[in-house]
């Protein structure tokens, strides 16, 4: 039997009506299996799709992306490094999470969705990393995106919208 490919580009509901029409009346139970087996398997293209495309794009990532111009990171010295994640270095708390506010601040402007829609992505980044680093993160990352999600909230208040709302 060769099923319909058009649950691509539909709903569950039109894969399910698309699978039972090719089936016996009847069969519902059989038509629900198979449509849950294609939905399984497109999800897992998907999901092996993004891998991939973060993979490439983290292998083709450079520091030079977000501004930095310093040395490799592997080749610092401590000294360096604790300067660079220090108080006023390139990766410390105050410049990481001006890049990472004034990203969303500047492509929403004052459009209260695209602000709201920001600040839940900078949560969804910041829970995505946790995942991939298998746990907490280091503090220094929550004091990082704490402050980032404070320039956004400021910006929300300033446009009347309160934070508790958006939290809730």
């Amino acid at each position: 039997m060769q099923v319909n490919n058009s649950f691509l580009k539909g709903s569950y509901e039109g894969i399910s009506i698309g699978v039972k029409k090719e089936l016996k009346e009847g069969d519902k139970l059989r038509a629900r299996d198979i449509t849950d087996a294609y939905l399984a398997g497109y999800q897992l293209k998907i999901s092996l799709e993004s891998k991939e495309q973060i993979s490439l794009q983290v292998e083709t990532f450079s520091l030079k992306d977000i501004g930095y111009e310093g040395k490799a990171i592997k080749d610092l010295t401590q000294n360096e490094a604790k300067e660079l994640f220090g108080k006023d270095g390139f990766f410390g708390i105050d410049k990481t999470s001006d890049r990472i506010a004034d990203f969303v601040l500047k492509g929403a402007r004052d459009d209260v969705s695209m602000l709201r829609a920001g600040r839940e992505g900078i949560l969804r980044g910041f829970d995505e990393a946790e995942k991939l680093w298998g746990g907490k993160l280091p503090e220094i990352s929550y004091k990082t995106i704490e402050k980032a999600l404070e320039a956004v909230d400021k910006k929300l208040a300033s446009l009347g919208v309160s934070v508790v709302d958006i939290d809730a």
